[in-house]
């Protein structure tokens, strides 16, 4: 053994990596993800054979009238005619008629159900965000219709919107439930502007990043210290329905290479218990008494930063740290604690005092709500307020203060003193050391495709 990585699987990923220098373009053939059994260690890799965009092509054309021209749906079809399908995403704006149009169905059958149907209704026009793939005959007229979206349910459902034409040109409507299917997905970046942009470029989801941002915030500041030429790897889940991705699940590695050092976390949860925590390789917990920051890591607040005090005229570093932000922005305690203050006061406006362990102290001021109330037990990210301009405040923001003793204090320097969360249990330790290899080999695999694709 030898960094978390058998002999095999080391010999596997420098075969790898020798073919992928060799061939970049053929990153997608060459390293169809390195998937390990857990403990088992067996591969399946796919095939090194020739790139597909090398083997010959040819083409078939068919002309395809459409009935715009005028020609009926007899003169159309003679017996030999197919199928085409289709895909969207439905807009918030969307009625029965831009849906169609948009995906090329010319239907006015189709058009007249959806508008009389209440399923459709109900479940499909104007629900923004929503896949929909329709299949239609050769003359663009729709024989089946499907919509799916994530369900929140509590049981890993998504919901399925099925149209359809029947006999004699009638179409019907029906609501499915089916369980989403989890998969694992590798992806890597490097940075070239922010986190976002490179997550975006490698079509990371934002809540992959934000992910990442969280776990790593005890070590690297994603709003101030990222430099040009740092990279990440990650291995997530990617929740399907129908093969189909709906939306993303939980980051289960990742390792992020800030400023020269390398930062990694794997999600693990010990046989037996009730949750799961981030750990890095060592074992050592990532989760801190304190939470370096207020307000959740998003793209909205990924650029914020120390304000100069509009109306002191002073830089009040040493007093505490105002975070631009929309109004309405969710505010979150750092540590748990107990509510001491919740209400008005002077120039902080709607402001939250909250009392932790070894006189510790935080404030969180200028809140357009405050959403907890006095002597009121709080846990460590919980809401208790929202961004507002309240009291001495010109614009939007979040006043925070984290004082000892009375003293304020640098909240950055704290959360990265604080003490940290117990880490793997003695008992869980093989169990997490045979999750450690898994994830290693995945995401060194995650950082050749990085690797290639940037070539």
């Amino acid at each position: 053994m030898k960094n978390g990585l058998t002999t095999t699987s080391a010999a596997l990923l420098s075969q790898i990596s020798q073919s992928i220098q060799k061939n970049p373009k053929r990153i997608t053939t060459a390293l169809a993800v390195v998937l390990l059994t857990g403990g088992g260690g067996a591969f399946a890799v796919a095939s090194l054979g020739p790139d597909p965009a090398d083997l010959p092509v040819q083409l078939i054309e068919q002309p395809v009238q459409s009935l715009a021209s005028g020609s009926t749906l007899a003169e159309l079809t003679d017996g030999s005619g197919f199928s085409l399908y289709r895909s969207d995403i439905v807009r918030v704006t969307d009625t029965a008629e831009t849906l169609l149009r948009r995906m090329g169905i010319a239907d006015p059958a189709a058009s007249a159900f959806f508008r009389g149907d209440s399923l459709t209704q109900q479940n499909l026009l104007g629900r923004a965000g929503r896949f929909v793939k329709a299949e239609t005959t050769n003359d663009h007229r729709l024989l089946r219709l499907t919509a799916r979206w994530a369900y929140d349910d509590g049981t890993g459902n998504f919901r399925r919107l099925v149209i359809e034409k029947v006999d004699k040109g009638r179409f019907v409507s029906r609501l499915e439930t089916a369980p989403l299917v989890a998969t694992n997905r590798l992806a890597g970046g490097v940075i070239q502007s922010s986190l976002f942009a490179a997550t975006d470029a490698a079509n990371i989801p934002d809540s992959i990043a934000v992910q990442m941002a969280e776990m790593f915030s005890g070590d690297i500041d994603f709003r101030r210290s990222l430099r040009k030429g740092d990279r990440f790897s990650v291995v997530y889940e990617a929740l399907e329905a129908d093969g189909e991705p709906l939306r993303s699940g939980r980051v289960l590695s990742a390792e992020f290479h800030n400023n020269g050092k390398a930062h990694q976390a794997i999600w693990f949860q010990a046989p037996g218990a009730e949750n799961g925590s981030y750990y890095a390789l060592n074992g050592e917990s990532l989760r801190r008494a304190y939470l370096t920051s207020p307000l959740e890591f998003s793209r909205v607040t990924s650029g914020f930063a120390m304000r100069f005090h509009p109306i002191l005229q002073t830089w009040r570093a040493h007093l505490g740290t105002d975070f631009g932000a929309p109004k309405g922005t969710a505010v979150r305690t750092v540590g748990s604690g107990v509510v001491e203050f919740a209400g008005t006061q002077n120039g902080f406006g709607n402001v939250v005092f909250v009392k932790h362990r070894n006189q510790h102290v935080t404030v969180y001021a200028h809140l357009s709500r405050i959403d907890v109330r006095p002597n009121q037990a709080v846990t460590q990210g919980q809401t208790i307020g929202a961004v507002g301009a309240t009291g001495w405040a010109t614009g939007p923001h979040l006043h925070f203060e984290f004082r000892v003793n009375g003293v304020h204090q640098d909240p950055m320097i704290i959360a990265k003193q604080s003490e940290a969360a117990a880490p793997v249990p003695t008992a869980a330790r093989p169990a997490f050391n045979r999750l450690a290899g898994l994830m290693r080999t995945q995401l060194d695999s995650a950082q050749l495709i990085e690797q290639a694709s940037a070539q």
